[in-house]
Formats: structure tokens, sequence, C-alpha cells
């Protein structure tokens, strides 16, 4: 099985802290549009499994005309294998949610809606340069269940200057009250040229206070485990049965597609993207060529990356799948590197032979996944 990834590169408004590829301005809507059905025709062989996952990621894929919409969905059906019970999820806004989107959605087959909400207090939403309020929230939300989509996901983040753990704790108590399935929550992070790295360096924003972070995430990994949701991802949660089947499938190394500026596609030997460029994306396939840049991925490679995501993961590092894999020749080694955390108290090892982080080694899972990390080849 594989999935699709599909970049609208759109937004009506620039968030303050986002560092994804968009534009604000909708001229180039339409050529995007055709643009996006002229890669899925190009690219068709790509992938030779079924499809089982569709995602539509952004930018807010939200915004897009419904016949835009309809012309996307119709190009992967005719050009791709698409099983009939997909898990087809498209990003939204609450300000784009409305009775008549919904019912055009469930006709094109979207079964899951995985919503921007960010946070439940207008003052952040409005310093987060957001375009919807916290009313917008709670009713998109409840329109969308009332319509018969249970499969609905929503976007927090935490972390933020004037939030504060009763205000946090407020926030998760909202929607687990309102049976949301899953949650995905990221603590505030400030890239490079984006309004927020701007704001920082000028001294006219707050710097990210990390002793708070990492009491939020604790506080919200508590509260949710505790009430019943499964922690299956470092920043995703989810009752049991309603994981993201899409997400889950990077995380288990599946192949998938990326199509449009900036999206990138895995095949397992290697990994491209596509220019992060409208314009020139635009053009290029305009003239029936697709402009991306390969890398063709090592052995190595290929574990590191495998140790990286599945660290991450509930399940953790599985020893027998790298000796299936990679050959036990690396199963030594990484024991031997994975003690110093047990140790530490930052990982442990289960009955199954799996490797999985501790409450604490959570919050520093990028910096234990590098030390795990291999240089070279071991025969």
């Amino acid at each position: 099985m594989a999935g699709i990834y599909i970049h609208i590169p759109f937004c009506r408004k620039a968030c303050l802290y986002c560092n994804f590829h968009f534009s604000t301005s909708l001229q180039e809507l339409q050529p995007m549009v055709n643009a996006l059905q002229i890669e899925l025709q190009l690219r068709q062989n790509y992938i030779q499994e079924p499809i089982e996952t569709i995602y539509f990621g952004g930018g807010t894929p939200s915004l897009l005309p419904i016949g835009s919409l309809r012309k996307i969905i119709l190009a992967i059906r005719q050009y791709y294998n698409v099983i009939p019970d997909a898990e087809i999820t498209i990003e939204a806004n609450p300000d784009d949610i409305n009775l008549q989107n919904l019912q055009h959605w469930i006709n094109l087959g979207i079964n899951r809606l995985s919503i921007g909400v960010q946070s439940m207090f207008n003052k952040e939403l409005r310093w987060m340069n957001r375009a919807h309020n916290e009313q917008q929230s709670i009713g998109s939300i409840k329109q969308a269940q009332d319509n018969g989509i249970e499969n609905i996901s929503i976007d927090l983040i935490y972390g933020t200057s004037s939030l504060i753990d009763a205000n946090w704790l407020k926030t998760l108590q909202t929607f687990t009250s309102l049976n949301i399935p899953h949650l995905s929550c990221y603590a505030l992070t400030v890239e490079e040229k984006t309004a927020l790295h701007y704001m920082i360096q000028r001294h006219k924003a707050i710097p990210i206070d990390e002793n708070k972070q990492a009491n939020q995430f604790l506080q919200l990994t508590d509260f949710l485990t505790t009430n019943g949701y499964e922690h299956y991802e470092i920043s995703n949660f989810s009752k049991p049965g309603w994981r993201s089947k899409h997400n889950t499938s990077y995380w288990q190394g599946k192949p998938y597609l990326g199509i449009g500026p900036s999206a990138h596609s895995f095949n397992g030997a290697s990994r491209q993207w596509n220019i992060a460029n409208n314009a020139l994306y635009i053009q290029s396939l305009q003239q029936q060529s697709i402009p991306f840049t390969i890398e063709q991925l090592t052995s190595i490679q290929q574990l590191n990356e495998y140790i990286m995501t599945s660290i991450r993961t509930m399940d953790g590092i599985n020893m027998e799948y790298i000796t299936n894999t990679w050959g036990k020749s690396y199963i030594k080694p990484l024991k031997k590197k994975l003690s110093g955390l047990v140790k530490n108290k930052w990982l442990k090892q289960n009955t199954n032979n799996q490797a999985i982080l501790t409450q604490e080694g959570k919050l520093r899972a990028d910096g234990i996944a590098s030390q795990l990390f291999f240089e070279e080849e071991i025969k």
C-alpha cells in the first residue's frame, strides 16, 4: 500500500510562525490546479502499489474551489489504483468549513478532516495572524460531526508566551468533551525567515521558554493518555482505531508520492522533492517537465531514517526488523548505544525486543535519534 500527498501552496493569510511553502496571492490558483493534474499524469508509474491514503495539505487546501478539488481527485482516480475505502484527508481552516463545502467534500469521497484550530483563545489567534476565532473552531467541528464526518483531527500549538498551563488544560478538556478522535499537538518553534523569527530578533516577541514547553508537553501527554488516547507518535494522539493512516505510513517507511511545489516523494530507495517556487513549477509542468531534485539513499541512510522515524512512535525501534532488513551485525553496536539511554531512563526495552522512549526521553527525541545513527556500514 502507498499514499499520495497533494501540496496546495496558497493561504489567505500568513501565520506568524509558518515556514511551509505557500503564497497569499491566489492569482496562480487555476494554473496551479492544471499543473497538479499534469504532474499526476506524468508520475503515474512512480508508485506501483494500491493507494490507501490521499492527503491534501498546504498551505490551505480548504480554500480550493470545489471544481478544482474535483479535477484533482478525478485525476488521482484516473491514473492510480485507489482502494475503495481509502482514507482521504483535507486540511481545513475553521473559517472554510460550512454546510456547502462539507457536502461537496463528502460527495468527492473526502472522509477525514484535519482542522487547523491551533488555539482556543482569540488573543492568541490574533497574535498568530489566524483568520478564524474560537467560536468558529467549535462551530466548524460540530457542523462536521452533524454531517456525518467522525474522523476529525485537530491541530494545536502549545508553548506560546501567553499560554498558561490552566488554559492549555482547558483547551484539551474542550476537545475531549467534543469527542474528537485525533489530536496533533506541536510545540511552537521558531523557524528562520518567519515573521516570528524576525520579531524575536528585534525584541518584539518573547523568545521560546523551553522549560514551559516541556511542562506543557508532559501536561498534554498525561491528560490525553488518562482520557483514553494512544500517544502513538511524539506529536500525535488518537483514540484506539483512529490513528492517521497517512502519517503512520510515513513513519512505517511506506512509499508515497508528493505532488505540487515543495512536495516530497519516497519509494524506499530514493527521496525526491519538487522545486519550492510556484511560477517555476507551473512553467515546467506546462512544458511536460517535473522540476525536482533526487537523492539516492544508501543502505546506512535508510537505516538511520528508520531509527529517526520509529523512535518517535509508541512501537519504537524493532531489533528483529533491523536484523531482517540490514543484518544482525548492527544489533550489538546499537544495543551498546541504547544502554546509556536506558541508564538515563530516557528509553526502555520491552519483551518484544523493541526500544521505546520514556516520557522524559520524548522531550529529547531528536537528540536521542542522532546519538543512535550509524556513520558507516557494518559487515
